[in-house]
Formats: structure tokens, sequence, C-alpha cells
């Protein structure tokens, strides 16, 4: 692993704008200048780390722990509302599979567009297309209209694609579950590979997945860095967490649990 930084988050801060009436939004277009129309929902608040070259760091957390939001923000799907991200490198982002394809294009097609998207100039990604469509393993659908495809096959060509794009960052959100058991494990396979030579950021709910392939766990709660470390013991002190807070929840159903009404008969 280099000393070099290829992913720096730097006080990130991800704020989403909820209204509670349907007009608001349109009033916030119009007068937001001089009032404020919208209950800002803090997903990330003052998110701070580093990732180095050739390290696989993995990302753990309960759902809706702002864990795809910190992703899509690296990946520049989203933009902070403060702070700052820099990223050096090609990035390969293996989250939300196949949700930029074009349902009335071919395979073809849309692994075309999806490798300039991720900077792969046509000459480029015309030579790899015979190995994507390889890789993907779809038959005859790579060349039909994306709109006959299951989501098990709009997932492998995404994944295909992503795999093809010499990328020197690998952002995955727990998309080594993509079609059959066989097409998981050349998944696999793909990201032992990748993790040689580059660098992974991952998102899983497997801990079995995070101690296998990564160097260092970061524990996201509520927004917030709870914990960072060595894979074992941030793993470890989460699923005690997950474990208090499923006692914690069994008393609270206990106690909220209506009384069971006795009858009670005079002959």
């Amino acid at each position: 692993m280099s000393s070099e930084v290829v992913i720096r988050c730097d006080s990130i801060g991800k704020a989403f704008q909820l209204y509670k009436h349907r007009n608001d939004q349109l009033k916030q277009i119009l007068f937001g200048r001089w009032k404020q129309f919208y209950h800002p929902h803090w997903v990330l608040r003052d998110i701070s780390f580093e990732v180095r070259k050739g390290e696989c760091c993995g990302i753990i957390g309960r759902n809706g722990a702002g864990k795809t939001t910190l992703l899509q923000t690296i990946c520049g799907i989203t933009t902070p509302t403060h702070g700052e991200v820099s990223v050096l490198g090609r990035i390969a982002p293996i989250l939300a599979l196949g949700a930029g394809f074009d349902q009335e294009l071919t395979g073809g097609e849309n692994a075309m567009i999806g490798g300039a998207i991720l900077g792969l100039k046509r000459g480029e990604i015309a030579a790899r297309l015979p190995s994507i469509e390889a890789f993907a393993d779809i038959g005859e659908f790579f060349d039909q209209p994306m709109k006959m495809y299951s989501s098990g096959m709009t997932s492998r060509l995404a994944f295909s694609v992503c795999a093809h794009v010499d990328a020197d960052v690998l952002i995955v959100d727990e998309a080594l579950s993509v079609g059959d058991a066989a097409f998981s494990l050349k998944c696999l396979d793909y990201i032992r590979d990748f993790a040689r030579r580059g660098t992974i950021l991952m998102v899983s709910h497997s801990s079995e997945s995070l101690e296998d392939f990564c160097d260092r766990v970061i524990w996201i709660e509520d927004g917030m860095i709870k914990e960072q470390g060595k894979p074992a013991e941030v793993l470890a002190h989460y699923k005690d967490s997950l474990g208090a807070a499923h006692e914690e929840t069994e008393a609270a159903e206990a106690v909220t649990q209506p009384t069971p009404l006795r009858i009670i008969s005079s002959m």
C-alpha cells in the first residue's frame, strides 16, 4: 500500500430538501432567496477520511446510515452540501447497476455509452466490446433492446462494463450478488484481482466479505463516522451494537404490549 492519498473526504455534509406541502418546492424556486420553504434532512454530517493507493477500505452501517449517499458523493453522482471530495484517477462505480442505461437501446449500444461515461474513447470501447459481452454472458440478449432484460441481466452487463474501463478506483455498493452463483463468483474473482493493483472502497452488510477483502473498515452511524480501524475490531463493536439495539427493541415491545384481559365468571 502506497502513502499516496487517492480518496480524500474533508468535512463532507449532505442534506436533502424535504417539503411539507406540494407547492413548497415551487415556492422555494421562486422565493427561496428571501425565505426557506423546506426542511433540511442531513444524511451525512462532517465525514472526513482518506483512502491510500492500494488500500481496500470497507464501509459498514445500518440501512439509512448514509453509506450509499457517501459513495454517490465520492463518485460525483451527487454534490455535497458542504465539504470537499477529491479523487485521483479513474473511478469504476459498481453501484446503482444499470441505472443510466437506455431501455430502448441494445446491450452493446449501452455498453458503448457506459464506457464513454466512464472515460474510455470510442475506439477503446469498441475493441473491448467482445470481452464485455463474454464477461456479461447474457447470450443473444447482448444485441437485443434492454427493455427485454431481467434485472439480473442488466446488472451483469453493468458490472461487465465497469470491469473493462481500466479504473484506478473501484467503488462497490452491495454489487456482489448479481445474477446466479457462478456469476457472483466471477465478480468476486475480479474484485480480488483488482485489489492487487488498484484501490477499493466497498459497502457491504457481509462481515465475512469485509474481513476477507479490507485493510480497514469505517463504521457509519447516523451520517457520522462512529469508528474506523482494523476490520476485526470495528466489526466486533458493530455486531455488539446491533445486539444491544435488538435487546432494546424487544424490551420496548414488551413494555408496550397490552396486558391480556382476565375474564372472571361468577356462578
